[in-house]
Parts: C-alpha cells; sequence; structure tokens
C-alpha cells in the first residue's frame, strides 16, 4: 500500500476515533456531574434526535443540493452532453464501482461534487463553467476525485463524525436554557452550574467544528490520492484541472505570486482585467510545487492548501 495513503487514512482513522472519545467522554463526564443516573437516558435522547434530524436531511439532501444547483440529470443519450455519461461510466469502471447519476449544474462557478443517498442514489454533478475551462481529460481526473468521495463513503463518514458537535450543541442549548429557566439537575446551584455548562458545550461544539474540518481536509487529500492512482494520467490532469480552476474563479492569482517572488513589481499598476487561463496554468503550478505553506494557511478550510495538494501529487509521480 502506498505510503500517503496509510498517512492519510491512519490519520483519519485516528483523528476520527479521537473526536468520537473526547466528545463522549466530555459530554457523559458533565451530565453524570449535573443529572447523575439519569445521564444515559439523556445522551441517547439527544443522540436520536439529532440522528433522526440528520438522516432526514441526509435522505432529502440530493433533491434540496439539486435544486439549488439547478441541477437535470443527463442521459447517454443527450444529444449535448451525453458524452459525460460515457466519461464517468469509464472513471467508474478504473474505480470498481456502479455509475452514478450524471447531473449538469446551471451555476457561473466551475465546480463538480458527488452526493447521494439510500433514496437517491449516488450522484456526480458537473457545472457547465466547468466544463469550458477543463479538457475532457482534466474533467475525467477531477471525476476520479469526486468518485472516490463515493468510493470511501465520505459522506456517511462525515454524517457519523458530524453527530458527536451536533449532540454537543443540542445539549449545550438545552442546559443554558435549563439552567436560565431555573433546571439544572441534582445539585446545589444547579441552575447556575446548567447555564454556565451550557454556554461552555456551545463553545466546545464550535471548536470541534475544527477537528471536522481537519477531517474533511484529509479525505479531500485521499480523493486527489484516488484520482492519481486510477485514472491514466490523472496525476498531471488533477494538477492542470486544480490551476485552471483557481485561474478561472481568480484571474489574478499568478499575478499575486508574481508580486510575492519579485517586490519591484508591486510599484507597477498590474490590470485587474481576468487573463487568459490558459496561459497561467503551468506557471502557477510551478509556484505552488515550491511554496511553503504554513500549518495555518488552511486551518478555516474544509479543503487543503492547493499547493498542499499539487506537492502531494508530485510526491506521488515517484511512488
Amino acid at each position: 500500500m502506498n505510503l500517503v495513503s496509510i498517512k492519510l487514512k491512519l490519520g483519519m482513522i485516528l483523528l476520527s476515533l479521537a473526536v468520537f472519545v473526547a466528545g463522549f467522554a466530555l459530554v457523559y463526564g458533565v451530565l453524570g456531574y449535573l443529572y447523575g443516573s439519569f445521564t444515559p437516558y439523556i445522551i441517547v435522547g439527544a443522540l436520536i434526535l439529532v440522528g433522526i434530524f440528520n438522516i432526514i436531511q441526509w435522505l432529502v439532501g440530493p433533491y434540496l443540493i439539486n435544486a439549488m444547483y439547478r441541477a437535470r440529470e443527463v442521459t447517454p443519450t443527450d444529444p449535448q452532453y451525453g458524452w459525460l455519461v460515457n466519461l464517468v461510466d469509464e472513471v467508474a469502471l478504473y474505480n470498481k464501482i456502479g455509475t452514478p447519476k450524471v447531473y449538469i449544474a446551471d451555476v457561473p462557478f466551475p465546480n463538480a461534487f458527488a452526493y447521494g443517498s439510500p433514496i437517491a442514489g449516488k450522484r456526480v454533478a458537473i457545472t457547465l463553467p466547468l466544463l469550458k475551462v477543463l479538457t475532457p481529460d482534466e474533467i475525467k481526473a477531477v471525476l476520479g476525485h469526486e468518485l472516490g468521495h463515493l468510493k470511501h463513503r465520505d459522506v456517511e463518514l462525515l454524517l457519523a463524525i458530524g453527530l458527536i458537535p451536533a449532540i454537543m450543541y443540542w445539549i449545550g442549548y438545552s442546559l443554558m436554557w435549563s439552567g436560565f429557566l431555573g433546571g439544572g439537575g441534582q445539585r446545589n446551584g444547579g441552575s447556575l452550574y446548567a447555564w454556565a455548562v451550557g454556554i461552555g458545550l456551545l463553545v466546545v461544539s464550535f471548536i470541534f467544528q475544527f477537528f471536522i474540518l481537519a477531517i474533511n481536509r484529509m479525505r479531500e487529500a485521499y480523493a486527489d490520492f484516488n484520482s492519481a492512482k486510477t485514472i491514466p494520467g490523472g496525476t498531471d490532469d488533477l494538477e492542470r484541472a486544480l490551476a485552471k480552476i483557481t485561474l478561472a474563479v481568480d484571474p489574478r492569482a499568478v499575478q499575486r505570486y508574481r508580486n510575492k517572488n519579485n517586490v519591484m513589481k508591486m510599484l507597477f499598476f498590474t490590470s485587474t482585467q481576468p487573463q487568459e487561463v490558459y496561459g497561467d496554468v503551468d506557471e502557477l503550478i510551478n509556484y505552488w510545487k515550491t511554496e511553503r505553506v504554513p500549518w495555518y494557511a488552511d486551518f478555516f478550510s474544509d479543503h487543503p492548501h492547493p499547493a498542499k495538494r499539487i506537492q502531494m501529487l508530485e510526491k506521488l509521480k515517484y511512488q
């Protein structure tokens, strides 16, 4: 097994276990202090309530996403986009999974995403601007990333891990109002304890979201790995796809790297008009290959910094 794959999988497993164990221990300890023997019943009740809400959201989510993104299903006989179904089928074959339903999303930014549920089935959507920016081989590399999410059951993983901060939030919210209204458990000064602990759990649930973001960044990196290892030429094509998507959204990305590497250029006026995307792709990739990214650069993001993604893909070329 590849060292990068081992590192990513082990990191996700250990961090996920840490979130589960630490979160459960914290909630159980707090409630045990306030409510004693009633604690298991409160936790089970909160788990059922939050679980039902999250499962309903998961089941109907794909239909809401289709409405938000104005997505329509594409069939193999579609005269304009039928070729995308063949492309997705090819990528699914590489990944040894069933072909998901294919959708075109009518939104003004280049993107692709995988989603689904037991009642909606597995789906992958490609936005119209992405088709204008990328070549078929680059789209295939992006699809290798997205189908990697389906292959690794990432939606279910995030649903399960997200239960911990969600339970913390709802218990914290309930304790805050319970204390405010005079409740608070079996101890003296229970109302004040409940109110203070409720506020504390709300804060901790927010902090735990940063661990969820870290797991998600590992998940995205693992999807990049999947594309690189399952799609012929996927490493180079995914690198170019990432650069093109970045330049389509932010045409001045390369210019900022030039200014950063040549302070004198900052003295001169640079146009804010969009540049031709394709001319700057290789230059942007080269900047990313050598960029030193601080640990906090993507701390608030659910995706790794693009330079980290490119540098990982570069390592995979030699493994």
